[in-house]
C-alpha cells in the first residue's frame, strides 16, 4: 500500500501499461473518478477513505495512453455533495467528458440546472455501507422524479441486497444505470444465482444499462480474471444495447491489489469479442446517455 506522509493513499499503478486492445475511435471511458487536488476541493468530513491526489490532468493523460477519446466522471464518494472537483474537470476537457453527481435530495431546481449546464448528466444512489452512513430511499425517489430531462439515475448497490432494493428501483422514474453489475460473485459463473438475479431486474424493464466494470474488484482469482470474463461476456452479448464500460480509475480502495489499466483494457474483447460489441459498449450506448444533446 502506497501512503504519502500525511496519510493519503495511492490507489491507481503509476506505470500501466500499453493495452494490447487498441478501442475504436470515439470510446468513452464511462466510469472514472477524479480525487481533489484537496488544496482547491477538499474532500468530505465524513468520506471513508483519504486517497493522494489523482486530477483531471492525470485522468486525460491516460485516457491517451490507453486510446479513448472520451470520459464519463462519476463523483466519487470522498468527496460528498460536494462535486466541484466533477465539474472542474469536466470543465478541463474541452467537451470530452460528461459527468454523474452526488447531491443532496433537497437539492434546488436552480442548483439542478446549473450541475447540468456543468455536464452533469445524471445522479449515483450509493447503497455501500462501507462507503455511506445513509441512504434514505424515499428522499432518493424524491430526487429522481425532479430531474433535468435527459437524466438518469447510477446505482451501485452488493449483490446480498438486491432483493431488498427492487421495489426501490422498480419505482424510480427515470432510466437506471447499475454501477458494475450490483457486484454479483462471478465465481458463481454466467448462470450462478447472482447473474440470474440481475438478469431478472435487466428484464423488468427496458430502460436499465450496467458496467460490465471492475473485474479487478469482482474476480478474487486476481489477473487474468477468467472468472470475470466467463461470466461477464454472456451478459454483454444478450443485453448488447445496455453495456458500459469503464476503468474506473483511480480504483478507490484498491490500494493493496491495485490493477493496471491496460490489463482491464484488454478485458473488453474477452467480454466483447466482436466489432459490432465493441462499438455499442464503448461508444453507441455511453453516447446514447451522456452525449444525447
Amino acid at each position: 500500500m502506497s501512503q504519502d506522509a500525511q496519510g493519503r493513499i495511492r490507489s491507481w499503478t503509476e506505470t500501466p501499461s500499453r493495452p494490447h486492445f487498441a478501442p475504436p475511435p470515439g470510446a468513452v471511458d464511462a466510469h472514472c473518478h477524479v480525487f481533489g487536488p484537496q488544496a482547491r476541493f477538499p474532500f468530505s468530513a465524513k468520506a471513508k477513505y483519504l486517497p493522494q491526489d489523482a486530477g483531471p490532468d492525470m485522468l486525460f493523460a491516460l485516457r491517451h495512453r490507453l486510446g479513448f477519446d472520451r470520459n464519463v466522471i462519476v463523483q466519487a464518494s470522498c468527496h460528498g455533495t460536494d462535486n466541484a472537483a466533477t465539474l472542474d474537470a469536466i470543465a478541463r476537457s474541452d467537451g470530452r467528458a460528461r459527468g454523474v453527481a452526488v447531491v443532496d435530495p433537497a437539492i434546488s431546481e436552480a442548483h439542478l440546472a446549473a450541475l447540468h449546464d456543468g455536464g452533469i448528466r445524471g445522479i449515483r444512489f450509493n447503497f455501500l455501507k462501507r462507503l455511506v452512513d445513509d441512504a434514505p430511499k424515499d428522499k432518493f425517489l424524491e430526487v429522481a422524479a425532479r430531474l433535468p430531462a435527459g437524466w438518469h439515475v447510477v446505482v451501485y448497490f452488493e449483490a446480498d441486497i438486491l432483493a431488498e432494493l427492487r421495489p426501490f428501483l422498480d419505482a424510480i422514474p427515470v432510466p437506471l444505470v447499475i454501477d458494475h453489475m450490483g457486484r454479483p460473485d462471478v465465481m458463481q459463473g454466467p448462470d450462478g444465482p447472482d447473474m440470474r438475479a440481475f438478469r431478472a431486474l435487466l428484464d423488468s424493464r427496458p430502460d436499465i444499462s450496467f458496467k460490465a466494470t471492475c473485474p479487478d474488484r469482482l474476480d478474487a482469482a486476481g489477473p487474468p480474471w477468467d472468472d470475470f470474463a466467463a461470466a461477464v461476456a454472456p451478459l454483454v452479448a444478450d443485453y448488447p444495447d445496455r453495456a458500459l464500460w469503464g476503468t474506473d480509475w483511480p480504483h478507490p480502495n484498491m490500494q493493496d491489489a491495485i490493477p493496471d489499466d491496460g490489463a482491464l483494457v484488454d478485458m473488453i474483447p474477452r467480454i466483447a469479442p466482436t466489432a459490432e460489441l465493441q462499438r455499442k459498449l464503448l461508444i453507441d450506448n455511453p453516447m446514447r446517455l451522456y452525449w444525447a444533446d
